[in-house]
């Protein structure tokens, strides 16, 4: 498969006329570079060979993680999507501080590659926006990073944040930087993300609105639909449970087989952890127990070695009746992914053994 490779585009200020120069410089990095730049080296090898599809792990968002097929064409549709979307044109300057051994990675460099950006690449660490004097077009980033650069945020002009739900606390501490910031939702079996909502200035919204050529819908279980032919040859099914605006636009609520019932009310447990994300120093998830007159009872699990638990009974006064936890437990050590996000299902087991 013959793939645009755009003249503009450059790798830490260095440009490549040719495929050729492009290749042997990712097979320099994939032998002689850090773990980071040898996924980066891989990742290129992959792209610019004559296969016609890149192998990925998905993350769990539609079911257990699987590996996929996700065509090149594909890829390069969802890149050209972002940079109509965000008015992103050749010699864009943009960051990737995001591992290339996950999709996120990978779809930065496509983007480079295919619309000719000056990319510069660093070490995929926490803080990686601050240890640059660059100003950048673009930058793409999973909110532990952000939280760990709000005082280098002026160096952004566009930031996307991806791989996780955006705080409040985060949210209220971006309202004051002059980055224009958007929450991203997808996932690796739609390349990314295929709608954004402004998360600060006058265009602040609680929607998710989709890219070109993307629309939404809806099944039996009110879980998100998405429909994007030129990214996805079939629907989309998640397990995303959304409050649906029109086509192009939705209210994320929670994930379906997270929902609570509790006395006939369904309660999400992202959106009070969203609530309560501000208060909370420790991490914590909210989860339930049976209960014999509601069914379910909400509970609150933090994350503490402390022998006392804290006591939080005014910051519950801010949830509804039926949210606010009934009970409060204790666990020295979450479970954690490899990016951080803690293993609910994993976790919520390990309370069944405690019980």
């Amino acid at each position: 498969m013959e793939l645009p490779f755009h003249t503009s585009f450059t790798f830490n200020g260095l440009q490549y006329e040719t495929k050729d120069e492009l290749y042997s410089f990712a097979e320099t990095l994939q032998k002689e570079g850090d773990e980071y730049e040898t996924h980066i080296g891989a990742f290129i090898i992959n792209w610019l060979d004559d296969t016609t599809t890149i192998t990925v792990k998905t993350s769990g968002s539609t079911g257990k993680p699987k590996k996929i097929h996700l065509p090149k064409q594909a890829m390069i549709n969802s890149a050209k999507a972002t940079a109509s979307y965000f008015k992103l044109a050749s010699n864009t300057s943009a960051l990737l501080c995001l591992p290339a051994n996950y999709i996120a990675g990978k779809m930065m460099l496509v983007r480079a590659m295919v619309m000719g950006w000056n990319l510069h690449v660093v070490a995929p660490e926490k803080d990686a926006l601050t240890q640059y004097d660059n100003d950048y077009d673009f930058v793409a980033m999973v909110p532990y990073q952000v939280h760990h650069s709000i005082d280098a945020l002026h160096k952004v002009k566009k930031l996307i944040i991806g791989g996780g739900p955006v705080s409040k606390e985060l949210e209220a501490a971006l309202q004051t930087v002059p980055t224009e910031v958007f929450a991203t939702y997808g996932m690796t079996e739609t390349i990314t993300h295929i709608a954004v909502r402004r998360i600060n200035g006058p265009a602040r919204s609680e929607q998710f609105s989709a890219l070109p050529n993307v629309k939404f819908s809806q099944d039996d279980r009110e879980c998100l639909v998405i429909s994007a032919p030129e990214i996805s040859e079939e629907k989309v099914v998640t397990n995303d449970v959304v409050s649906l605006q029109s086509a192009t636009s939705f209210t994320w609520l929670g994930r379906y087989d997270n929902v609570i019932n509790s006395g006939g009310v369904k309660i999400f447990p992202e959106k009070v952890e969203e609530s309560l994300s501000q208060f909370i120093e420790e991490p914590f998830i909210i989860a339930s127990e049976k209960n014999n007159e509601l069914g379910e009872r909400v509970i609150l699990v933090i994350e503490s070695k402390a022998q006392t638990i804290p006591d939080y009974s005014q910051v519950f006064e801010k949830l509804t009746k039926y949210e606010r936890p009934k009970k409060i437990v204790s666990l020295s050590q979450f479970p954690y992914t490899e990016t951080g996000k803690v293993k609910r299902a994993a976790l919520l087991e390990l309370l069944q053994k405690y019980k």
